[in-house]
């Protein structure tokens, strides 16, 4: 388990699954994903199993978010993984908040610890990160970290590329 200021990050369990089913699943935490809302329990749980796979085989991956005033309700999932885009597989940070959680800095939190992790602990040189153009609360995130913009990914067919940002260990 990691902790922050105000979090703490560890890896999902399979008791995660209702609370990763209950923010997925929302409407409002989709308002930029093109692919929308899970839709049922079983694409969540496709997704812990997948979350949890990248843990077993990589040691790392998405977390579970909480406060650690609150460490038993799970406030969001996010964190860095491996994901392949622009021909590459890359280190990606990525995260999504339940809207109650929203506004309050926990992803700029999350952000600088994921990004501290990535090149502290993996040795890692870059980290990237995905972000629809319209989403400006995400990108105000990425530029806030130290994030900058590095290339754009044509991912969604009829709709506006995604943004591609990129963080340098220096």
């Amino acid at each position: 388990m990691i902790t922050t200021a105000r979090l703490s990050l560890r890896p999902p369990t399979a008791e995660d699954l209702a609370r990763l089913f209950a923010i997925y699943g929302d409407p409002a935490t989709n308002q930029f994903n093109p692919a929308g809302p899970l839709s049922d329990l079983q694409q969540a749980e496709t997704l812990l199993q997948d979350w949890l796979r990248h843990w077993d085989e990589n040691g790392y991956g998405q977390w579970a978010i909480t406060t650690r005033e609150a460490p038993e309700h799970v406030i969001g999932f996010g964190g860095i993984a491996l994901y392949n885009y622009l021909a590459v597989e890359r280190l990606n940070l990525g995260y999504r908040f339940a809207a109650d959680a929203w506004g309050k800095g926990y992803a700029t939190e999350l952000g600088t610890t994921a990004l501290t992790f990535a090149f502290n602990e993996l040795k890692a040189e870059q980290v990237f990160a995905l972000v629809r153009p319209s989403h400006q609360a995400s990108i105000g995130v990425l530029e806030k970290i130290g994030m900058q913009r590095f290339d754009v990914l044509d991912d969604v067919p009829g709709q506006p590329q995604s943004l591609v940002y990129k963080a340098d260990h220096l």
